[in-house]
C-alpha cells in the first residue's frame, strides 16, 4: 500500500508485515550460517570425501584399465575383481564419513554373498551390483568435485583471504571459481596496497564469509543425493525390504487382534455364558423340587431372569466381536457405512462419496475402520465444533480424507494415548502400501489424509 505525501511530493511504501518478518528470518538464517557447526562440518567433509572419491576413482579406475587389458588371461579377471570390492570398500566409508560428519543414515546396500570356490567367488564379484554402483559414485563423484572446488570452496577460500588480508599485506590466496577477484596487488607490481585496499578485501571476505556455507551446502546436498542413488540398497531391495516391515506388521497386528478377540471370548463372553448355564441347572433343579404352589417359585423365576439377561449380555459381546472382524455396515456398501459413522459421531460431521465400484474387500474393510478411528479421534481429542468426511476414487488410488476445526496438534506418535490410534493407523495403512499425511498446526484446523491402492 501506498501512501503520497502531497506538500512534500514523497510516496512512502508500507511493507505487510509478514514480509517484513520473512525478511528478518531470512536475515537471521543467512547471518548464522558461518557460526554454525554444521557449515564447518560440511566444510571438512567435502574435503575429506572429495580427496577419498579422487584418489579410490584414481586406483579403481586403474585396477579396471589392467584388468580389462588383461582380460585374455586369468590375471586380469582376478585384478578386475578386485577392484570390484574395492569399490565396494570405499563406498562403505563414504557411508560411514557421511554418518559421522553430516548425520546422514544412508541405509547399507545388500551385503557381498560369495560363492563357493575361486571362480564363484570371481562371479559373484564380477557380477556384484552394489560394487558397480560404488564404481558409478566415484566417478560421478570427480565431477562434482571439480564444481565444488570452484563454485564452493573458492568461495570460502576467497573469503578467509579477504579477512586474512590486514594481515597477509592484501595479497589473495584464490584466483578462481565464480567470485575470483581482482582488488589488490596480484603479482607484486605497483605500490603497496593502502588501507582502502585493505578495507575493501577485509569487507569482500566478511560478504562472502555469509555466502560461503550456503554455496557449500548445495554442493554438498548433490552429492548426499548422489549417495542415496548408487551407495544405497537397491530399488528392488528396498521394496523388498518395505515389503518384509509391512508383512511384520500385518502379522504383529493379526496376532494382536487374534489375542484381544480370545481374551474377550475367554474373559468376557465365555464367563457369561458358564454363570448363564450354572444358573439354568439351579433353576432346573429347583423345578424339579417345586410344585406349582411352592413358595420358593419366585427365587427360580430371579434364577431364569438372570439367566436370561445374561444370555442377552453374551449376544451384544459377540455381536460386537463379529462387527470388529467385520463390519456389517459394509455390506450395503462404503457409501452407506461410511454415512453410519458419521451420523453416529457426536461431532456434526459431512460426508461426501465418489467411487464408481467397490474396491477390494481387504481395502474396503481399512476404509471402514481408518474412518472410524478418526472420527473417534475428532471427538475426544479435537475439541472441534464440525468435522468433514470425503472419500473419493483418484486413478488406481482410494483418497480418505477427515478434517476438523479442532484445537490442532495431532501427530504419530507410539507414546502416549492421544496419538496411539494414529500409529495403529500408520501400520495397518503401510500393510497394504498406502500413505498417511496429516496436517494439523497448533491451534488447527486438522486434516488427515490416506491414500489406499484400490487393488
Amino acid at each position: 500500500m501506498t501512501q503520497a505525501d502531497a506538500g512534500e511530493g514523497r510516496v512512502r511504501v508500507r511493507v505487510p508485515d509478514e514480509w517484513a518478518d520473512e525478511a528478518r528470518r531470512l536475515l537471521r538464517t543467512v547471518g548464522r550460517g558461518p557460526f554454525q557447526k554444521r557449515s564447518w562440518a560440511e566444510l571438512g567433509y567435502f574435503l575429506v570425501s572429495s580427496a577419498l572419491a579422487c584418489a579410490g576413482a584414481v586406483a579403481v579406475l586403474a585396477l579396471g584399465f589392467v584388468g580389462f587389458a588383461l582380460t585374455v588371461g586369468f590375471v586380469g579377471v582376478v585384478v578386475l575383481a578386485g577392484g570390484l570390492r574395492a569399490a565396494r570398500g570405499l563406498g562403505r566409508w563414504h557411508r560411514a564419513l557421511a554418518r559421522r560428519a553430516l548425520g546422514v543414515e544412508i541405509d547399507d546396500p545388500e551385503p557381498f554373498t560369495p560363492r563357493p570356490g575361486l571362480i564363484g567367488w570371481l562371479r559373484a564379484s564380477l557380477g556384484d551390483g552394489t560394487a558397480w554402483r560404488s564404481v558409478g559414485y566415484l566417478v560421478a563423484k570427480v565431477p562434482l568435485t571439480v564444481f565444488g572446488v570452484w563454485f564452493a570452496l573458492s568461495i570460502w577460500l576467497e573469503a578467509l583471504s579477504g579477512i586474512a588480508s590486514p594481515l597477509s599485506g592484501g595479497t589473495g590466496v584464490a584466483r578462481f571459481g565464480p567470485v575470483a577477484r581482482s582488488i589488490g596487488p596480484g603479482n607484486g607490481d605497483g605500490p603497496p596496497p593502502g588501507f582502502t585496499t585493505h578495507l575493501g578485501l577485509f569487507v569482500t571476505g566478511v560478504l562472502l564469509l555469509f555466502v560461503a556455507p550456503w554455496a557449500m551446502r548445495f554442493v554438498v546436498y548433490l552429492d548426499r543425493q548422489l549417495m542415496f542413488l548408487l551407495l544405497g540398497p537397491a530399488a528392488t531391495t528396498s521394496r523388498v525390504r518395505s515389503l518384509e516391515e509391512s508383512r511384520s506388521k500385518t502379522l504383529d497386528v493379526a496376532t494382536e487382534t487374534l489375542r484381544r478377540i480370545e481374551r474377550n471370548l475367554h474373559d468376557g463372553t465365555q464367563a457369561q455364558l458358564v454363570a448363564l448355564a450354572m444358573r439354568l441347572g439351579q433353576a432346573n433343579e429347583k423345578l424339579e423340587r417345586l410344585d406349582d404352589d411352592s413358595p420358593d417359585l419366585a427365587a427360580v423365576r430371579r434364577l431364569v431372569d438372570e439367566a436370561h439377561r445374561g444370555a442377552k449380555e453374551a449376544i451384544t459381546d459377540l455381536r460386537d466381536l463379529a462387527r470388529g472382524i467385520h463390519p456389517p455396515a459394509l455390506d450395503t456398501g462404503l457409501e452407506n457405512a461410511l454415512a453410519t459413522l458419521a451420523a453416529r459421531s457426536p461431532v456434526p460431521t459431512e460426508v461426501a462419496v465418489s467411487i464408481v465400484s467397490r474396491p477390494a474387500p481387504a481395502v474396503e474393510a481399512i476404509c471402514y475402520f481408518c474412518a472410524a478411528e478418526l472420527l473417534a479421534n475428532v471427538a475426544q481429542h479435537a475439541e472441534a465444533s464440525r468435522a468433514s468426511l470425503t472419500c473419493a476414487q483418484h486413478g488406481p488410488w482410494l483418497r480418505i480424507v477427515v478434517r476438523d476445526n479442532g484445537r490442532g496438534g495431532a501427530v504419530v506418535s507410539r507414546i502416549g494415548s492421544a496419538s496411539s490410534g494414529l500409529a495403529g493407523l500408520a501400520d495397518r495403512i503401510g500393510a497394504v502400501d498406502g500413505h498417511l499425511s496429516i496436517a494439523s498446526p497448533a491451534g488447527g484446523p486438522t486434516a488427515v489424509t490416506i491414500d489406499l491402492p484400490w487393488l
